[in-house]
C-alpha cells in the first residue's frame, strides 16, 4: 500500500485528497473508545472516515461524520461506500457549530481528534492547516456542540496533547463535562507523554490515570499497542 492508502483487516482508506492522513493519533482514538451499547455516534471532523468505520466495525450503532473540508467530506463517503457498513455511516459535509441531526435525536457517543494548535505557524498546504489548526472550531466550540449533541448520559471520547490538558478540562468542567478516564500516551519508554485519551460525561466520578507506550524500539510495537489495535491492523 502507498502513501495515499491504507489497507485496514476489514476496511480501506483512501486519503489522496485529505489534509490528514492515517495517524497514530487517529488509530489509537478509533481503537480505545469503545461504543459499549451506543446506538447512535458522532464523528466530528471525520477526515478520511477513519474512526466511523473503527467503530462501525465495533457496534450496531448508526454513524454520523461532519467534515468542513469538502474534498476530505467527498473521500470519506467513498471510502464509507466501499464498507461493510455502508449502510449504517452517513458524512455530512458542514461545521459542527452549524449541524444540526436528523430527527434532532442525540447521540449516545461523540468522538473527536479535534483541531488543537492555536496562533502558531501553519502548514502551507491549506487543508492541513485546517484539519490542524482551531480556527474553525475553537475547544469551547467543540464541548457546546457537546452539549448541544448528546443525551444526559452520554460520552465524549477526545485526543489532546498533554501540555494542554488541564486548559481542556478547565474549559470542559465550564460547560458541564468531567473527565472519566485518561490514558497518557507515550511514544517510547523513554519519552514523556506526548498526547492524551480523555473520556468526559456529565458525571464526576473517574478512574485511576493509566498509560500506554506506543513502541518499545524504532518501529517495533508494544505488545500493549499490539493488543489495542489488533482488531484492525492486518498485520496482527
Amino acid at each position: 500500500m502507498g502513501a495515499d492508502q491504507f489497507q485496514f483487516k476489514q476496511f480501506t482508506i483512501v486519503q489522496d485528497r485529505c489534509g490528514m492522513k492515517v495517524g497514530t493519533d487517529g488509530v489509537l482514538l478509533g481503537a480505545w473508545t469503545h461504543p459499549n451499547s451506543a446506538q447512535r455516534i458522532l464523528d466530528i471532523g471525520t477526515g478520511t472516515g477513519l474512526i466511523a468505520l473503527m467503530l462501525a466495525q465495533r457496534s450496531q450503532a448508526e454513524i454520523d461524520g461532519v467534515e468542513i473540508d469538502l474534498e476530505a467530506c467527498i473521500q470519506a463517503r467513498e471510502n464509507v461506500a466501499r464498507s461493510p457498513w455502508f449502510h449504517r455511516i452517513t458524512v455530512h459535509h458542514c461545521r459542527l457549530q452549524d449541524y444540526t441531526p436528523s430527527g434532532e435525536q442525540l447521540y449516545d457517543l461523540l468522538v473527536a481528534n479535534p483541531p488543537f494548535f492555536t496562533n502558531v505557524y501553519k502548514a502551507a498546504h491549506p487543508t492541513r492547516t485546517l484539519a490542524r489548526h482551531d480556527d474553525h472550531l475553537p475547544l469551547i466550540d467543540l464541548l457546546k456542540s457537546a452539549d448541544r449533541l448528546l443525551i444526559k448520559e452520554g460520552r465524549l471520547t477526545v485526543i489532546y496533547p498533554c501540555t494542554a490538558v488541564s486548559f481542556f478540562n478547565q474549559l470542559a468542567q465550564e460547560q458541564g463535562f468531567f473527565c472519566n478516564q485518561r490514558v497518557w500516551v507515550k511514544p517510547t519508554p523513554h519519552t514523556p507523554p506526548k498526547r492524551v485519551l480523555m473520556e468526559l460525561s456529565r458525571s464526576s466520578f473517574s478512574y485511576p490515570d493509566t498509560e500506554i507506550t506506543i513502541e518499545k524500539n524504532r518501529h517495533i510495537y508494544t505488545p500493549e499497542f499490539i493488543d489495542l489495535i489488533r482488531e484492525f491492523y492486518l498485520k496482527y
